[in-house]
């Protein structure tokens, strides 16, 4: 049985979540997620179930420790957790979605201390080879509040029965185990060279809850890898420019 907690959620793009505590309640939350904590709450890190566990949700690039703040004190504590980069966080009532979500990994923030965090992996050959992030997910089981985050801007769509969405496999978040998950080739052979979307789309099959982000961290990474070399180019090119001057006087001056 989870802990009930209270929690609010602070700010607008770079937000963090601040959960209430009573005495004797925790959240459990990855390695470097906490931002402050107040008089009464004791840190308690582990590898949340047995070295296998730690093993298991390192192959989902998370920490292979996790940490659980426990109330020890008296009347009401706060704990807060942020995110490590820009966009949304979104609560998952486990309890009203039917007590499993799977989400991308990095995707998970914090939990109420009873919610398991385990991994799944697609069980389509075809998404293991070419789902990119996709490829290993995060199941949270439990009946209480869980937190994972989004980049940029967040989209749920509810999918019916068959209904089917085809989406950047970085661009999903978090999605109900009953929506089947696979990979399909781009049609298309100029799409597939030329449309800058790569060669596979994941497609979500209802029905189901299926939370979507604006802005993964892969392309946002692949933004700035790409201006810092851009930035490095000029300044190559604006030394290169420097030195031919430098010669070009020396020749004129007689040099």
């Amino acid at each position: 049985m989870a802990d009930v907690i209270d929690y609010r959620i602070v700010g607008d793009d770079m937000q963090l979540v601040e959960v209430e505590l009573d005495p004797g309640e925790g959240v459990r939350a990855e390695a470097g997620a906490m931002i402050y904590m107040e008089d009464g709450i004791e840190m308690q890190t582990s590898t949340g179930g047995g070295m296998f566990k730690g093993f298991k949700r390192m192959l989902t690039g998370e920490s292979f420790f996790i940490t659980t703040f426990l109330h020890t004190g008296r009347g009401k504590s706060h704990v807060a957790f942020a995110a490590p980069y820009p966009g949304k966080i979104i609560s998952l009532d486990l309890t009203a979605i039917g007590g499993t979500m799977l989400c991308q990994k990095d995707a998970f923030l914090c939990a109420a201390k009873g919610v398991d965090i385990d991994i799944a992996f697609t069980k389509r050959l075809g998404t293991g080879f070419f789902g990119g992030e996709g490829f290993i997910l995060q199941k949270l089981t439990g009946n209480g509040l869980a937190f994972v985050h989004a980049g940029g801007t967040v989209i749920e769509r509810q999918l019916g029965g068959g209904e089917s969405l085809r989406i950047d496999t970085g661009c999903i978040v978090a999605f109900q185990p009953s929506v089947s998950y696979d990979i399909q080739m781009v049609s298309g052979f100029k799409n597939a060279l030329f449309g800058g979307e790569g060669l596979f789309l994941a497609t979500l099959r209802g029905p189901g809850t299926v939370y979507l982000q604006s802005l993964p961290f892969s392309r946002l990474a692949d933004r700035i890898r790409a201006g810092i070399q851009s930035n490095k180019g000029e300044s190559r090119g604006l030394g290169g420019i420097a030195a031919t001057g430098g010669i070009l006087g020396s020749i004129l001056s007689g040099d």
